[in-house]
């Protein structure tokens, strides 16, 4: 049987092993996050998101050194400390949301990032948006309101929380994207985790003796080692797997999946933590997956036009 399973691997097209890998790496990533909500009532998110960067970093050490093109970063230095203040901010703010909100509510409102990516490529890329997209994008964000209204009523203003760090989530990636071509996708993560890490620790460094609870520095840290150790080799292993699949296939074939997130999400929450979302928060979320799927497949059909036509894509 081991024998036709690796025959069956081995028959499969680089596409079709992305999209498994790719698979892979999305019901993943939600575990960091389930984690994330364990070690809460312990460490501050802004702690967190810190220890965390550095786990990966050490993590994906051991990879860049097969990789010398990673780094020379001179060129780009100030554009990975940008990429590394968004991503910092994105954790921290989703981190203390988890605090708050079910980790599938979270989640859910936290997808309107691909929406909020569009907007910034058309903005600040220079990206050609028509009025097909901004409509999607509106009816996307529409969906966000009607996750974040019944949770407003349970939960209060930190329903926004996941909504800042998706907003500055689209910009890590939008600021990713710019760097495309100038250093490889493994590089740019490493980078901007290290630089995510510095800063996080200079945040806390004048957060805790201001009181400020989301950047405190909480000494009860020894006993969180072990979670916080798998939340690290989760995070490698899921980009890792993410730059492995993207190798292999297109973008924009390949994210819709990160839509898969939700799966698991919602298990690990009902597991976990005994929540499951109501029926307006699957209403919200299933308008905002359906905006941002149309999204995903507009892009996939002109760029189809664009190769049919003969022009070259990055």
């Amino acid at each position: 049987m081991l024998q036709r399973l690796r025959q069956h691997t081995h028959a499969l097209s680089p596409t079709e092993k992305s999209m498994g890998i790719i698979t892979l790496a999305m019901l993943l990533i939600p575990g960091m996050d389930a984690i994330a909500k364990l070690l809460a009532p312990a460490l501050s998110p802004a702690q967190i998101g810190c220890l965390r960067f550095a786990m990966q970093t050490l993590l994906l050490a051991g990879f860049m050194m097969r990789d010398s093109t990673g780094l020379a970063i001179r060129p780009v230095l100030g554009q990975l400390m940008l990429s590394g203040l968004w991503i910092a901010a994105a954790v921290t703010f989703l981190f203390w949301g988890l605090t708050y909100l079910p980790l599938a509510n979270n989640i859910a409102i936290f997808f309107v990032e691909p929406l909020i990516l569009l907007l910034m490529s058309a903005w600040f890329l220079g990206e050609r948006v028509g009025r097909h997209q901004y409509g999607a994008v509106f009816v996307g964000l529409l969906g966000a309101l009607i996750v974040i209204r019944p949770n407003w009523e349970a939960y209060g203003w930190v329903t926004v929380l996941p909504l800042l760090a998706a907003t500055f989530y689209a910009a890590h990636m939008a600021t990713l994207r710019h760097l495309s071509g100038k250093i490889t996708g493994l590089a740019s993560q490493f980078w901007s985790g290290v630089f995510a890490c510095l800063l996080l620790a200079l945040a806390m460094l004048f957060g805790d003796p201001l009181g400020i609870a989301q950047l405190e520095w909480r000494p009860n840290i020894i006993a969180q080692w072990p979670l916080l150790l798998l939340m690290g080799v989760l995070s490698a292993l899921a980009f890792g797997l993410i730059n492995a699949a993207f190798k292999r296939a297109p973008a924009s074939l390949l994210a819709p999946f990160q839509y898969l997130e939700i799966i698991s999400a919602t298990a690990l929450g009902y597991i976990l933590f005994g929540d499951y979302p109501d029926a307006l928060t699957w209403l919200g979320t299933a308008i905002i997956l359906g905006s941002g799927l149309y999204l995903f497949q507009r892009e996939r059909r002109s760029r189809q036009r664009l190769i049919k036509a003969g022009i070259e894509l990055p």
